[in-house]
């Protein structure tokens, strides 16, 4: 098997920093992963910029919960995305639906022309059109790099021949990112049986801040209420590990 690029998601600098000394060929940069992951700081890539060298796509989603935007939600895509392309971004990720689940071809191709060549990734909004074939002719004409993807199926693992022929289908018109479920246990087949060249991960551990133990009684999210006396980093020896098996 040769090198297969693999993309690590982050949520925050740290993030990055550990996926990047992990052995991450790429990163995926956004705040908040809960929700799938929406916008990023430009606080947060400067950051990035300053203390490692990787590939960074920055993530350009302003709301969790759908892809068809209104037409303010639109405007603040475009102004997050010329400001993060100005502090470095090395691309951008994005996806845009109309309201009956196709693609919006002319947002997309507006986002693509405002990259001005860097490369552009449609997420996984890929995985709720209703044809899956018709929106990738979509995207190809429309000059998109890749697209993330699960093959419309909520793991990865249980879409591999969904995949393979979305690998096939592209024919190297377009790459085809396998993301959402893969493992240190399953990458390898991942890759064996959809013919694809790079993979998509994320994977955290839970780093202790012992700032809140005076009063265990307060949090500061909403209904789910989660644990406050720690948070998620990525867990660069995991991304090691991934990154020598494949």
């Amino acid at each position: 098997m040769g090198k297969v690029l693999l993309e690590v998601c982050c949520g925050s600098a740290d993030d990055v920093l550990e996926a990047w000394r992990g052995g991450a060929d790429r990163v995926e940069l956004n705040a908040n992963l809960f929700q799938g992951g929406l916008t990023p700081t430009i606080g947060t890539l400067r950051a990035v910029k300053a203390h490692a060298d990787i590939p960074v796509m920055a993530m350009i989603r302003p709301r969790a919960g759908g892809f068809c935007y209104t037409d303010v939600e639109y405007e603040t895509m475009r102004e997050d995305a010329r400001a993060l392309l100005e502090a470095g971004a090395d691309g951008l990720v994005f996806g845009f639906l109309h309201g009956d689940g196709t693609v919006d071809a002319a947002r997309t191709r507006e986002m693509v022309a405002l990259a001005e060549g860097r490369p552009c990734v449609f997420h996984r909004a890929l995985d709720v059109t209703p044809d899956w074939r018709g929106a990738l002719e979509t995207l190809i004409g429309l000059g998109v790099t890749r697209v993330l993807t699960s093959g419309q199926a909520p793991d990865v693992f249980f879409a591999l021949e969904t995949i393979a022929e979305m690998v096939r289908f592209a024919d190297g018109a377009i790459e085809i990112l396998p993301g959402a479920g893969v493992t240190l246990e399953n990458v390898s087949r991942v890759v064996a049986a959809t013919g694809c060249t790079q993979v998509h991960l994320a994977r955290h551990r839970r780093v202790p801040d012992t700032s809140v133990q005076n009063n265990r009684s307060i949090f500061f999210g909403g209904a789910l209420y989660p644990p406050e006396d720690s948070y998620e980093l990525t867990d660069r020896a995991y991304i090691a590990a991934v990154r020598g098996r494949i």
